[in-house]
């Protein structure tokens, strides 16, 4: 039987339900509670279930790790902890809570043609009407409809005075 090849950050992915910074620190929590309980159950040699959750789950599926054996443990810290250092943000403020299905097409997307390890932090605007606002570390881009009114404002008023005689 040949031995499994040792795992690095670059070969690891992130699963489309990792959206946010908050979402790379609930794994690693998770992670961290993992590591514990499987020390626990080892030095008492307990049979008690493990604990995970769907975002664990998803990445470890998605990465075919298997979160007993210690180096899938310790190469999954390892890229969280790159991810959550690395990681390009992105602000997007909208409206209105955009829909997941939504965010799902957004973020596959950003890490196709971005960077696939690209975070999101979302934000509400009420006052946008419709469209978004995008900021980055160094840029900021408005693609709402408010400011789309506000740059044909003049012309909007000079119809309607016309309109108006």
């Amino acid at each position: 039987m040949m031995a499994r090849a040792t795992l690095t950050e670059k070969e690891l992915v992130l699963p489309l339900s990792v959206v946010s910074r908050a979402d790379v620190g609930q794994l690693t929590r998770e992670l961290e509670a993992l590591e514990s309980a499987v020390r626990r159950a080892t030095a008492s040699k307990d049979d008690k279930p493990l604990p995970t959750s769907r975002l664990l789950d998803d990445i470890s599926a998605q990465n075919k790790l298997n979160l007993l054996q210690p180096a899938d443990r310790a190469a999954l810290k390892t890229f969280l902890a790159m991810i959550s250092s690395k990681a390009p943000l992105l602000h997007f403020s909208f409206s209105s809570d955009p829909s997941p299905r939504f965010l799902a097409k957004l973020l596959t997307w950003l890490r196709t043609e971005i960077d696939d390890k690209v975070l999101l932090h979302i934000g509400l605007e009420p006052a946008l009407g419709a469209g978004c606002v995008l900021r980055t570390t160094n840029r900021y881009f408005d693609f709402s409809l408010r400011q789309h009114f506000e740059k044909q404002g003049e012309m909007l008023l000079s119809t309607l005075r016309e309109k108006a005689e």
